[in-house]
């Protein structure tokens, strides 16, 4: 057994999100000098339940042994069916086994990836549930730099207490671009509001939650429709020398009732 080759391939395997559990089994299966073999790895995320297959090939030419791919089988608590999608490994940034679950939940995920000329790009990716591959992976949609979204300037349209602390602002950055649904602290009429976000690419804008799971819709226009308002009271007040003027609450917008599904929110 080439101990480079498994040096790497232990890295590979504990820097794509599977730890160090797997590192004897990887050892034995390579002394075996099989042309192909795999590792299974299980994780709970809440009260569902991934399980992970990774598949290994040998090299033709020589004792080289690559970590090709790994599909994930997720179970989810309340449903009777699993979803599976085969994420493959690249030279450059892989899919972690926590950003292949975001994508499996539905989230998006920012990654730097590497064009066909080996130069990097960023972009973010997003499962389409509507159009498989050929190997009936589900199709990564790709929301790469040039299409113009902005995840800080994005997150400044809301009121959160945590953007006002560098080190928290960058947690919560992080965490997001990892694809996770991350707790954060609204401030709202003086009082601080724990709320959920998540990243939407596709429409430039965040996805946000209330503490029972439940889509808050236009969160964004709601607290631009009140910065504006409470603009036009100052003016209108001095016009009126000190008069009140008669404002308005914009409405509050209308709950979705679709139950986001659960899982872990740690940074």
């Amino acid at each position: 057994m080439n101990e480079k080759n498994y040096e790497y391939l232990r890295n590979q395997v504990k820097y794509t999100g599977f730890g160090e559990g797997l590192d004897s089994e990887l050892k034995e299966k390579m002394q075996q000098q099989t042309s192909t073999f795999t590792l299974n790895h299980e994780v709970l995320y809440g009260a569902d339940r991934a399980k992970a297959t990774l598949s290994f090939k040998k090299s033709d030419q020589s004792e080289m042994f690559f970590f090709n791919s790994y599909k994930v089988d997720l179970q989810k608590d309340n449903s009777k069916e699993s979803l599976g999608q085969t994420f493959y490994i690249n030279k450059g940034s892989n899919i972690t086994m926590k950003e292949a679950y975001n994508l499996m939940e539905g989230r998006a995920v920012n990654k730097e990836l590497t064009n066909k000329e080996g130069q990097l790009y960023n972009s973010w990716l997003q499962m389409d549930f509507k159009k498989t591959d050929s190997n009936g992976n589900f199709k990564l949609n790709q929301y790469h730099q040039n299409y113009g979204y902005d995840l800080e300037a994005s997150l400044r349209k809301l009121p959160i207490k945590e953007l006002e602390t560098p080190k928290y602002k960058e947690d919560l950055m992080d965490s997001l671009k990892r694809g996770n649904l991350q707790s954060a602290t609204f401030l709202k009429d003086g009082e601080e509001v724990k709320q959920f976000i998540e990243v939407n690419p596709q429409f430039k804008t965040m996805n946000v939650y209330d503490t029972n799971m439940k889509r808050i819709d236009n969160i964004e226009a709601k607290v631009e429709k009140q910065s504006e308002g409470e603009k036009a009271s100052v003016k209108q007040s001095n016009k009126k020398q000190g008069a009140s003027a008669d404002n308005e609450e914009p409405d509050i917008p209308k709950e979705v009732k679709k139950r986001v599904r659960k899982q872990s929110n740690s940074i």
